[in-house]
């Protein structure tokens, strides 16, 4: 059983609380309808996240078998067996059809679907392939963003859209960097990925950069028509900037270091000073919804 919970990552399923976002961003946090539809979303994609686990950890758990720390998972590790696996695949299949089926608008089944498809194809042929596996990673977040906004029936800001594309690129380049780093010097290509240990210094530039941007989205947006209709004092907003700024420095900063697993999620799930920023930031939009 606890390897089974284990499978199942459930911390993973913090990065859903993304379905939220564009709810609260819209202010529509208490209309009941909506609320209730983006928690079922919530709920759905953390069991078909749950699910893709499973079903990656089956097809890499040869690779996985050769890394330092993913060798500890309980399929490559002999922990949790291949029929178990598979059963628990087709149950949480099951859980999400019948969510779906019973209380979920379409349009979300859409975003969902794309969800999965994605998901198979970085599997079974994309993880593999150089910067278009760090593009995937990255929109899964997006089109959780996407999927938030249709179960919650608000728009999705192209501003919003922009600065999590950027901003998450910035973080899945950062779960490269890890693992290249535990390589060393070494031009070995790292086992089921198309990196080499050299790449290394380069992905350090390139992720800094997506993180800069997202910032520089983030400031354009501060100056756009749309945050005014949102915000009553939208200047207070600006208090935001040197957070976000601090942050992605921050994360980098661990990372350059070898102070952070290599999982960036994992990693802020027990990260002090990322909650103090997450307080402040929510502070921040409060005092600049209200005042």
């Amino acid at each position: 059983m606890s390897a089974v919970l284990e499978q199942l990552r459930i911390h993973q399923w913090l990065k859903n609380l993304l379905v939220f976002v564009p709810l609260v961003l819209a202010h529509e946090f208490q209309n009941t309808q909506s609320f209730v539809t983006t928690l079922l979303t919530f709920v759905v994609f953390s069991v078909v996240a749950s699910a893709m686990y499973v079903m990656n950890d089956l097809a890499d758990a040869r690779h996985d078998a050769l890394h330092p720390t993913k060798r500890h998972r309980p399929i490559a590790s002999g922990r949790l067996s291949r029929t178990v696996a598979r059963a628990m695949l087709v149950t949480l299949v099951l859980i999400a059809v019948s969510i779906c089926t019973i209380a979920l608008p379409k349009v979300v089944w859409v975003w969902l679907a794309a969800y999965v498809v994605m998901n198979l194809a970085y599997t079974y042929w994309l993880k593999s392939v150089v910067l278009i596996d760090v593009l995937l990673l990255s929109l899964f977040y997006t089109l959780r963003l996407l999927a938030g906004a249709a179960a919650a029936d608000v728009e999705a800001s192209p501003w919003l859209l922009a600065f999590s594309l950027f901003v998450f690129t910035s973080l899945a380049f950062m779960k490269r960097y890890t693992e290249l780093l535990d390589k060393g010097d070494s031009e070995e290509v790292i086992s089921g990925r198309g990196y080499r240990p050299s790449d290394a210094s380069m992905i350090g530039v390139l992720g800094p950069v997506m993180g800069g941007i997202a910032v520089l989205v983030f400031v354009l947006y501060l100056n756009s028509p749309s945050v005014v209709e949102l915000y009553s004092n939208p200047r207070i907003l600006w208090l935001l900037t040197p957070l976000i700024l601090y942050w992605v420095s921050y994360m980098w900063m661990k990372a350059h270091r070898g102070e952070m697993h290599d999982d960036p999620v994992a990693f802020i799930r027990t990260d002090v000073p990322s909650y103090v920023v997450c307080a402040f930031s929510a502070a921040i939009l409060v005092w600049a919804q209200l005042s």
